[in-house]
């Protein structure tokens, strides 16, 4: 009597189902895992990015939007970092109306839940004092290494309380010892521009962006290029005449232009003005690459300090020269 043939292709093809549902299992949970690990902190300007890695430290991921040599008056999201945007734990901005292309999503973000904090806001902000711009908020507070003080402890507290997982104690001790570094920063500037004599601390600069160095450590600004505190705007031929006429009666020996945009505006001016007055780079709105210069906040600060007290404390300018013997620009 034949024997039934036994199917034993039943076990092996019932392994194999449960071995796909189970790699498929393990796919979704990674897939959802992934999916859960946020990016943790959004910041827009990368003076704000490095101060805020400096007080993270490696407890969260930290994405800064604007690259170097980024101008945050006219920088634009892309799709990906705008989803980046709304994913964020805690979205750290500059505020005051600094990143003009930037705030939409950072509102929506906002809306939709996503903490988000405006740093200008909360370090005692300044309001621009020249006519063009008077009484409308300076975003530019990162010029006073003190305010910066104040905002290195507001980011901290958002970071503890915003972002899953950070270890509170070494956030704050993070915190402290970048403190200390700004504290020894604004002791080192305030000696430095000691050596520049009153008649001479005076300012004039491509836009309005160092009113708050100036309070802080005791200059006049006397007007700017752009008289305005963003680099879109357009000066007219009577604002270069009008601002030359001021740099002649205060003397003024120096005209500082950001190195990361042209400095044709600031040598007009020179041209307009009967001084002889150095056009001078500064870093003022945005961070270099390593080696740049002004790789890091600290570095950018020490590097303009250097670069006015230097500036300013020339000797007094003297009348130019006349035709065809006048002196170039170093």
């Amino acid at each position: 009597m034949n024997r039934p043939v036994e199917n034993r292709s039943r076990p092996t093809a019932l392994a194999a189902v449960l071995a796909l549902i189970g790699a498929a299992f393990l796919g979704l949970t990674a897939c959802a895992t992934t999916g859960a690990q946020r990016p943790g902190v959004v910041v827009t300007t990368n003076i704000l990015g490095d101060i805020t890695r400096e007080i993270v430290g490696d407890q969260a991921e930290v994405t800064v939007l604007m690259g170097p040599g980024a101008d945050p008056h006219s920088f634009g999201v892309s799709a990906p970092q705008a989803a980046r945007i709304e994913q964020a734990d805690l979205i750290v901005h500059n505020g005051l109306g600094l990143e003009e292309n930037v705030l939409r999503h950072v509102e929506a973000a906002r809306e939709s839940g996503v903490a988000a904090l405006a740093v200008g806001e909360g370090v005692d902000p300044l309001t621009y004092a020249s006519d063009d711009t008077a009484g409308r908020p300076d975003p530019h507070f990162w010029t006073d290494p003190v305010r910066v003080r104040t905002a290195v402890r507001l980011i901290a507290d958002e970071l503890i309380e915003h972002v899953e997982g950070v270890d509170a104690t070494v956030v704050r001790a993070n915190a402290a010892r970048y403190d200390a570094r700004l504290s020894d920063l604004s002791a080192w500037m305030r000696n430095r521009f000691a050596a520049i004599p009153d008649d001479r601390r005076n300012l004039v600069t491509d836009h309005h962006v160092f009113g708050y160095l100036a309070q802080r450590f005791g200059f006049r600004v006397i007007g700017a290029v752009i008289p305005s505190g963003t680099t879109l705007a357009s000066p007219s031929a009577s604002d270069l005449a009008s601002l030359a006429t001021a740099i002649e009666r205060a003397k003024v020996p120096a005209i500082f232009a950001d190195s990361s945009r042209p400095d044709r505006l600031a040598q007009a001016l020179r041209r307009e003005s009967h001084v002889d007055v150095r056009v001078l780079s500064l870093f003022s709105e945005s961070l270099t690459e390593r080696g740049g210069g002004a790789a890091t906040y600290l570095e950018m600060m020490r590097a303009n300090t250097t670069a006015m007290a230097d500036g300013l404390g020339a000797p007094t300018p003297t009348a130019r020269p006349t035709a065809g013997t006048e002196r170039k620009t170093p």
